[in-house]
């Protein structure tokens, strides 16, 4: 509503700035502002991130949860910092981090250091204060405008005022057909006027308009102020303001709704109804009344209602949940917290026992929506006396079902690392959670850690007669014995595992075990064992139906097979592998089976597009932050294939063909991979494809498409640039992936296409000129994501 004048000051202060943060009073509009200035700049830069920081409470896990926002991840030594710099270095980016407040000093400091390290980086941020830093500009975002008092003013030159305006669009749509009059205006002024024109203020007094006329609402609320005007004096009035208006709704609510809210507040983030439900509940609120409840804070604009996949959850506005996690204090909220921690425990619990099964599939996205619950449960653990252990417990849960699988390698040891010196007692928890955290250091290859680690769990493990630990310990070093490359010894500790009392009770580590096993017989030359254990591997996640590990066994067992001379089964089981794992959010599996095809491509004489894939891989790897060459094989086999493409196409044609593929999206380039773009198209002359007709395997994107139309106008990659309001480079870039996308070698074939494109368009209004029919989806443009 209205802020014309901020956004046009936004535009021109990051313009002079690389640091711009919007600081003002809870609920004012920072949030909203920011994301209208950044859709309003999307076209000046390759990329807009947001990162909401609401839910986040640790400072140290700022620079991850960026990170895992951008989908950078690592999963070597370097940090989360170091990953996004080197992310970040070759963008222009905009990036928007929203509510700092809480986490000023972290958020100031990673800013110094990505601004440092990425030249054409702009960050806009949203605080209550500011970050503190050297070059950062600031902007006081202030409340919308409202009529100042005793100024005599016409209904017409009332509604000008956004504040009035806000107010009467919200009230519109509460009570319908209102609309400001002679009647009511001088009590919609004072109302606004005295909520002082904050937004959040102005849009919940609106809610109870189904209950009360205006003048109504002005009296109430001014009885309310009348009762907070003992206040901190070093408060800010808008901030006491608020508040009256808040509290003023939460005493008009019944007693269970108040009770709800502020037991609400514990959750940092979204929630569904099961976690409002288990946590909520109990001492005066039924577990069958809670949704009830919901519904009406849900009426009165308390909670926000949201969907995820088709799954319905709810969150309160921040400032909202301050509100009632002020109100929760004594036996209620440590009663609140601690059912929190056990709802959460429990769902950990009921993921870990169908981890290894068909509901695999199901528990990927949804652990990952609970990760700021976890989070917090897991400080009630550190913070609460007593109960390291059982954070130690979550953790280890958290390690096997979201944090390698998600490549959240970085997150699972910070954790670790506070919780293991918290939990000092010989128990079978700890036992786990040092293997646990022994991976992940040697995932990360911070070897002397995890010797440290893995050696003080086998330890505890033999002590406590832990065969399942013991187990583990067995597997995690084979497994870092394999990688580095000593395989006599990585074959001794997973037989071991294999052999153990424990392998039984374990079905992740025995099939991790025994694949592993079998790529070590394979290295040491024995081919017989290798196929048995393989094949031994690949019956069970099938009878289990598992979905994660199975296309880690697919790709194994392909890389085995290519190495026997066998490279039409090796690529199929590669394409079987991205197939399976595609519908998961394991990016390095993904990675890893187009890296493995690739080496299959080169050797089948499929050398464009075998560079093409190497150009994909490595290209998401440094947008993730992860590479697929931990094993020292695996380097070896990249760099082989890698020498021999070189060889065979040549310095330029191997550039141009990896440059290509490093501009293919992943699911690009599993698409491509298993089939979707064949390699014969790659060798054809760029000049024969004929301009008019639009190529249907690979076509442009929105961004692509709008260049390609400047083009055809006649325009100048400079003009284009200028049009756009984007950099030069991007627009060359842009052109580059049109030709190669079309398969043409000159912008008079871009314009010819874009002609002949519009021709069958119109073509098909002619034939039917109601314009129902929708568009068809071999034509380009139709049925691809956003640039």
């Amino acid at each position: 509503m209205g802020r014309r004048q901020e956004l046009a000051e936004i535009r021109h202060l990051l313009s002079v700035s690389r640091l711009l943060t919007l600081v003002g009073v809870g609920g004012v509009g920072k949030t909203r502002l920011a994301l209208r200035a950044a859709a309003d700049q999307h076209r000046a830069f390759d990329a807009v991130w947001l990162v909401d920081l609401t839910s986040l409470d640790d400072p140290a896990l700022v620079a991850e949860t960026v990170a895992a926002t951008l989908g950078v991840r690592d999963d070597y030594a370097a940090s989360p910092l170091d990953a996004l710099t080197k992310f970040l270095a070759a963008r222009r980016t905009l990036l928007v981090l929203d509510n700092c407040e809480h986490l000023g000093d972290a958020c100031g400091t990673l800013a110094h250091r990505l601004l440092r390290a990425a030249p054409d980086l702009r960050i806009l941020a949203t605080s209550r204060q500011s970050l503190g830093i050297t070059g950062e500009h600031q902007m006081k975002v202030e409340p919308l405008a409202v009529p100042e008092p005793d100024g005599p003013l016409t209904v017409k030159a009332v509604e000008m005022y956004d504040g009035v305006g806000l107010f009467v669009e919200r009230a519109a749509a509460v009570v319908h057909g209102f609309s400001l009059t002679r009647d009511n205006q001088a009590a919609v002024v004072e109302l606004c006027r005295r909520l002082d024109g904050i937004p959040l203020a102005i849009e919940l007094a609106a809610v109870r308009l189904r209950a009360l006329s205006v003048g109504a609402l002005v009296e109430r609320l001014s009885d309310r102020y009348a009762c907070l005007t003992g206040g901190s004096r070093a408060a800010m009035p808008r901030q006491q303001t608020l508040h009256a208006l808040v509290d003023w709704s939460y005493q008009l609510l019944s007693p269970p709704e108040r009770v709800l809210w502020t037991r609400m507040s514990i959750f940092p983030s979204h929630f569904d109804l099961d976690a409002a439900e288990t946590v909520c509940s109990g001492d005066g609120i039924e577990r069958e009344y809670v949704l009830d409840l919901i519904d009406n804070l849900l009426d009165k604009s308390l909670l926000v209602r949201e969907e995820y996949a088709g799954e319905v959850r709810y969150r309160m506005l921040e400032t909202l949940r301050e509100f009632g996690r002020r109100r929760l204090s004594g036996p209620d909220e440590h009663r609140t917290l601690r059912r929190h921690r056990d709802w959460c425990m429990l769902l950990l619990d009921r993921a870990a026992a169908e981890w290894f099964g068909p509901r695999q599939s199901f528990w990927f996205p949804r652990l990952g929506l609970e990760r700021g619950n976890f989070r917090a449960a897991l400080e009630f653990c550190l913070l609460e006396a007593g109960e390291a252990e059982t954070g130690l417990r979550m953790a280890t849960c958290l390690y096997e079902t979201y944090w390698v699988p998600h490549a959240f390698y970085a997150e699972g040891r910070h954790w670790f690392g506070r919780l293991l010196p918290a939990a000092p007692e010989p128990t079978a928890a700890r036992a786990r959670a040092l293997c646990a955290a022994a991976e992940l250091a040697f995932t990360q290859g911070d070897i002397e850690a995890g010797e440290l680690l893995i050696g003080e769990g086998r330890t505890l493990a033999a002590k406590l007669g832990d065969a399942m630990s013991m187990g583990r310990a067995s597997l995690i070093s084979g497994i870092a014995a394999h990688y580095t490359g000593d395989h006599a010894r990585a074959a001794v500790l997973l037989q071991e595992t294999l052999d153990g009392p424990g392998a039984g009770c374990d079905p992740v580590g025995t099939v991790v075990a025994l694949i592993t096993l079998a790529s070590t017989a394979g290295f040491l030359g024995d081919t017989e064992r290798a196929e048995e254990l393989f094949e031994r591997s690949l019956t069970m996640v099938e009878r289990y139906g598992e979905s994660w590990i199975r296309p880690w066994v697919l790709t194994v067992v392909a890389v085995h097979a290519w190495r026997a001379g066998d490279n039409a089964r090796a690529m199929a089981l590669a394409r079987e592998s991205l197939l399976v794992g595609r519908p998961l959010d394991d990016r390095l599996a993904v990675m890893t089976g187009i890296e493995a095809l690739a080496w299959f491509l080169a050797d089948e004489g499929h050398h464009v597009e075998a560079a093409r894939m190497i150009g994909a891989v490595e290209q998401a790897g440094r947008t993730a932050g992860l590479h697929t060459r931990q094993h020292e094989q695996f380097l070896k086999f990249h760099e082989q294939c890698v020498a021999l493409l070189r060889r065979e196409l040549g310095e330029t044609a191997f550039a141009r063909a990896t440059r290509q593929g490093g501009r293919l999206t992943l699911e690009q380039a599993v698409a491509e991979a298993i089939g979707a773009r064949p390699a014969e198209a790659e060798d054809a002359p760029a000049a024969e494809a004929p301009p008019s007709a639009p190529s249907a395997l690979s076509p442009l994107t929105a961004r692509e498409r709008e260049i390609a139309e400047l083009i055809a106008g006649g325009l100048s990659n400079k003009e284009i640039a200028s049009t756009l309001v984007i950099a030069q480079r991007t627009t060359e870039g842009h052109v580059e992936h049109i030709l190669t996308k079309l398969g043409f070698s000159s912008r008079t074939q871009i314009a010819s296409w874009v002609t002949a494109r519009k021709a069958v368009e119109e073509n098909r209004r002619r034939r039917d000129p109601t314009g129902t029919v929708s568009p068809p989806h071999h034509l380009p443009g139709h049925g691809t994501g956003p640039s």
